[in-house]
């Protein structure tokens, strides 16, 4: 969001919203129209189904439906080829041939079904008379050429150029792209001044999940305007011009335009060319030049429901339109109503079955990318692809399984929330049908049973034999097969250790065969130092070898508590534990090897994440803090977050490190028990105070982290010039206030196209950084507001801490 430059056009936008009630109530209006008197009657069918604007481009009437016998009262562009409805009256209930709409003598104008009962009324008495403007509103004026009602107040799924919505407005997308009754999305002007997508309940309406907002916060009689340039912008009392968003094109008067929320969630501006006109490449139809959420599948992250598409239901978004897809032996309940999603083409498996019917009846269909993280129940870990196979098969809830890096992930049914994963590496392996089920034979009849008799005891004494070479034969090549698959996987096996995680316990002396006597070093950050190796496996697997140190006095408890919390974790934004070593007064954890490095070789060195990297990466982190305070076993306190303890795979996704010197906080533990860690400037303030150490001081540690990955610069620059910008938080913080958030991200130009991303992972920083511990938001508010999943208000101008303490 940025002031505009211009002043005189920032003049005329904030008058705009002021001078349209007034052009309305003059006598004489800036625009001609052709007045409709009381007693006009409109029917679906013959001479007047409709009543037009002087231009002829909008017309107010009985607009039939497609592939029906059905109308809607509404209004439309009539000059374009795709005549798109942008308003309605009885968008629930069409009309049949009979209806009528009549502006009647005392100045109603109602709706009509075919047996004369009234359906729908504009609830205004005594006007004088009715026009069809060329802005595309239809208004009712009463005798002192006052508008009485207008269209352009009760909008349905569209809002037109020079419309002005109050606080409260809201806008419901239609069903399908036929079907114009009440569907499953809601964007709503708040009272705050912030526009905000919802999905909504069918048939009720009722308004649930946030999938995308504005983040902007207006006060002081604020409205929503969508000028004729193009510009969808708030304003208030005083003047203030606040940008949603900016489509704004040249020569915007040779185009048709319209901002519509459409059946699939996103709210699109539309353009098309005025009849007689073609700009350049512009075709002759709607184009949209702006869309919001860019991408409706990811939008959606919702904690109930089916997700974009519907259960059991898969959303792909290619273009500027989303599709669904069903798994392999599934298909559509309703191929006209996607969204009702997908049902099973075969029998559900049963509980009852034994292992050999179910592998006779079902097999897996691998799909990449694939996911639908609401339906997860169950993880296995450390686990090869086959054994995952095995599992998922096995168990009759489990109707998919996504495997992906050695974890094993069950899902059931109903699928939900359907989407491409996060990674693209990841599996999903849906259990289906056999293609070559096998068929039993069928009973013999009694008949035959006797002259077969003597057959069968022979051919069983031939068989017998047989059959029993047969199977030593087997038995000989499965015990060979089992030592080796027992060779191959002993690295990643538990052994007798005790900890029931699934490590691997090393010796010393393998440690030092695995990393050639502890010879090449890694930057890997934290305290103790860390070691490339190589397991002595098939595939001789990379780790990284980590040293541990300064353990208290208690040093052998201490080490059991720190390996068996980190063997509870598994999240794809935590490096993974593989193993350790206790023995003597030597202590090691062996973790996954991570070839890319730290973050702050791609924040603060030569080579420098691009802008969409750098947003993945800080989604990451937020993904991985929040999984360690409050998803898995125990809560875990980082204390460390910054950026030399964040590692980047070789997809640069970003994985939190050397958590294993944080705190394992006790439900009733909150004292500050402990001795201050972590690194100037991501210090919390509450270390140096007598308070208790919660999850909220990695919360302030990230958000410093967020405002060095948004700008890319460290939080502490001493050599710089001026004071306050040597310090991030303090500058970051001015420029927020003085917004000119252009010159946070410097001469980043993906940065600069993505200021409104910019302007809402600053704030969220800013919230991050309170000084005040109960002003920050946990980290599921965080990733919420991060993702654009909940509102970011403006946040309290933060005290820094940091410049009282150097």
């Amino acid at each position: 969001m940025r002031m505009m430059a211009s002043s005189s056009s920032l003049l005329l936008q904030f008058l705009a919203p002021l001078l349209l009630p007034l052009l309305l109530i003059s006598p004489s209006y800036a625009q001609s129209h052709r007045n409709i008197s009381l007693g006009s009657l409109l029917t679906p069918l013959g001479r007047n189904t409709s009543w037009l604007s002087p231009s002829g481009e909008f017309a107010f009437g009985f607009h039939p439906l497609e592939n029906s016998n059905l109308f809607l009262l509404a209004i439309w562009f009539e000059k374009t080829a795709e005549k798109a409805v942008v308003w309605c009256a009885n968008r629930d209930k069409p009309m049949q041939y009979g209806s009528t709409a009549e502006l009647t003598t005392d100045g109603q104008l109602l709706l009509k079904d075919h047996s004369g009962q009234e359906v729908w009324n504009a609830t205004i008495n005594n006007a004088s008379y009715a026009a069809m403007l060329d802005t595309g509103n239809f208004v009712l004026v009463g005798a002192d050429d006052s508008v009485n009602w207008q269209s352009f107040d009760t909008p349905t799924d569209t809002i037109l150029p020079s419309q002005v919505l109050d606080p409260g407005t809201e806008l419901q997308a239609r069903l399908t792209a036929t079907d114009y009754s009440s569907g499953r999305f809601k964007l709503s002007f708040q009272d705050g001044g912030n526009l905000v997508l919802y999905t909504a309940a069918v048939p009720s309406g009722n308004q649930s999940d946030t999938y995308w907002t504005s983040d902007v916060t207006v006060r002081n009689g604020s409205k929503l305007v969508f000028n004729e340039s193009g510009s969808i912008y708030f304003t208030q009392k005083n003047g203030t011009i606040f940008n949603s968003t900016s489509a704004t094109m040249e020569q915007m008067k040779d185009f048709y335009q319209r901002a519509t929320l459409d059946f699939d969630g996103v709210f699109r501006h539309y353009v098309h060319p005025r009849n007689g006109t073609r700009k350049g490449s512009w075709n002759e139809s709607w184009t949209p030049v702006y869309i919001q959420p860019p991408d409706i599948c990811q939008a959606i992250t919702a904690k109930t429901g089916g997700g974009a598409c519907g259960y059991n239901s898969h959303c792909i978004f290619e273009g500027l339109y989303a599709d669904c897809e069903c798994p392999p032996s599934y298909s559509f309940f309703d191929p006209s109503r996607k969204y009702k999603g997908c049902k099973p083409d075969f029998a559900a498996q049963s509980c009852d079955a034994d292992e050999k019917e179910i592998e006779a009846l079902y097999e897996f269909q691998p799909m990449i990318g694939w996911d639908w993280p609401l339906s997860e129940y169950e993880q296995l870990y450390p686990i090869e692809e086959d054994q995952c196979r095995k599992e998922c098969l096995s168990d009759c809830f489990c109707v998919a399984a996504t495997y992906n890096d050695w974890n094993c992930t069950k899902m059931n049914a109903p699928l939900s929330n359907g989407k491409t994963g996060s990674s693209p590496k990841t599996k999903s392996l849906i259990k289906v049908p056999r293609s070559n089920t096998t068929q039993f034979p069928p009973p013999i009849p009694i008949g035959e049973r006797k002259d077969k008799k003597s057959w069968t005891r022979t051919g069983w004494l031939l068989l017998g034999t047989s059959a029993l070479i047969n199977i030593l034969l087997v038995a000989a090549l499965l015990l060979f097969a089992f030592h080796s698959y027992k060779k191959r996987i002993h690295s990643l096996q538990p052994n007798s250790s005790g900890t029931g995680m699934g490590l691997r316990s090393l010796t010393y002396r393998e440690l030092q065969e695995a990393t050639n006597n502890f010879s090449e070093q890694l930057d890997y950050g934290g305290p103790g130092a860390a070691y490339k190796g190589y397991m002595l496996d098939d595939s001789s697997t990379r780790v990284a070898v980590k040293r541990i140190e300064n353990l208290l006095p208690d040093a052998e408890g201490e080490f059991i508590n720190i390996v068996k919390a980190i063997g509870q974790v598994s999240h794809k934004n935590l490096v993974r534990l593989l193993g350790f070593c206790d023995e003597g007064t030597e202590r090691f954890l062996v973790y996954e090897f991570l070839s890319t490095g730290p973050l702050r070789s791609f924040l603060f060195g030569n080579v420098r994440l691009k802008w969409n990297q750098r947003i993945q990466v800080a989604l990451g982190i937020a993904r991985g803090l929040l999984y360690l305070h409050e998803e898995c076993g125990s809560q875990i306190i980082h204390c460390a977050i910054q950026p030399r303890n964040i590692l980047l795979d070789d997809n640069f996704v970003a994985k939190i490190s050397n958590f294993e010197f944080g705190k394992l906080l006790r439900a009733d533990q909150t004292r500050a028990d402990i001795a201050v860690r972590g690194t100037a400037g991501y210090i919390a303030p509450e270390w140096f105070k007598n308070m208790g150490i919660t999850a909220k001081v990695d919360v302030y540690s990230f958000g410093v982290m967020l405002l060095e990955i948004v700008c890319c610069r460290k939080n502490l620059e001493p050599a710089v010039e001026n004071d306050e910008a040597a310090i991030l938080t303090n500058w970051v913080n001015s420029c927020y206030r003085n917004r000119r958030l252009d010159m946070v991200v410097g001469g980043d130009e993906e940065a600069i196209f993505d200021l409104r991303r910019v302007e809402r992972f600053v704030t969220v920083a800013l919230w991050c950084v309170q000084e005040e511990p109960s002003l920050r938001p946990t980290m599921w508010k965080v990733a919420q507001m991060l993702d654009g999943a909940a509102t970011v208000p403006v946040p309290p101008d933060p005290s820094s801490y940091i410049s009282s303490i150097q």
